[in-house]
């Protein structure tokens, strides 16, 4: 998925997921100091089951953690991925 682009737009309080300059996936969140909620992830419905979803998740928790900020997953498909994923696990706040 070397195509995907993942940006954070913070004036936004989401991620955006692009592939060709087309939107195919968000992930909203909202920020508490520095703890990032992710609230909803969405990815395009004809863009389902090609691996975005994980895949913009990945790249999110990667730029938490590049950022020193921990994790509140209220997201189901974040939960999901972090269930799958125990490399991630560190960053759930407490």
């Amino acid at each position: 998925m070397s195509d995907l682009q993942v940006v954070d737009r913070p004036a936004s309080l989401r991620y955006e997921a692009t592939l060709e300059d087309e939107l195919v996936g968000v992930i909203e969140y909202r920020l508490d100091g520095d703890t990032i909620a992710m609230l909803h992830t969405e990815v395009e419905p004809h863009h389902e089951g090609e691996g975005i979803g994980s895949e913009l998740v990945r790249r999110a928790l990667d730029d938490v953690r590049a950022n020193g900020k921990k994790l509140q997953p209220l997201c189901p498909f974040v939960r999901s991925f972090l269930d799958r994923h125990d490399e991630y696990r560190d960053l759930v706040a407490n």
